[in-house]
């Protein structure tokens, strides 16, 4: 039977980082950005508990249950936002976000 180690970790967490950076590059809808992002946060929330683990410390643990709070807040924030933008011109596109204006 194959023991899961740290490559595999790594490797998994690689796979997301990709993925999440694509998503952030090609996307343009505000919300799948935002998918986008906690896809990218949460690939390195692997990375920090696997190398975590690997070394038997719990300093990545910590770091990566800080990075799930302020991805939390960021989400909140966000949301907030795009609810009152979605209100005003009916639509979440990032195209016509350009005409922000106060």
């Amino acid at each position: 039977m194959m023991e899961i180690g740290l490559n595999h970790y790594l490797v998994l967490s690689t796979i997301l980082f990709a993925i999440g950076l694509v998503g952030v590059m090609r996307r343009k809808n505000l919300l799948m950005l935002f998918f986008a992002t906690e896809i990218l946060l949460n690939s390195v929330n692997i990375s920090f508990a696997a190398i975590s683990h690997y070394y038997g410390d719990l300093t990545g643990q910590m770091f990566a249950f800080f990075v799930i709070a302020i991805a939390a807040s960021e989400v909140a924030v966000g949301l907030g936002l795009l609810i009152v933008w979605h209100k005003k011109h009916n639509n979440i596109d990032l195209d016509n976000m350009s005409t922000m204006r106060g």
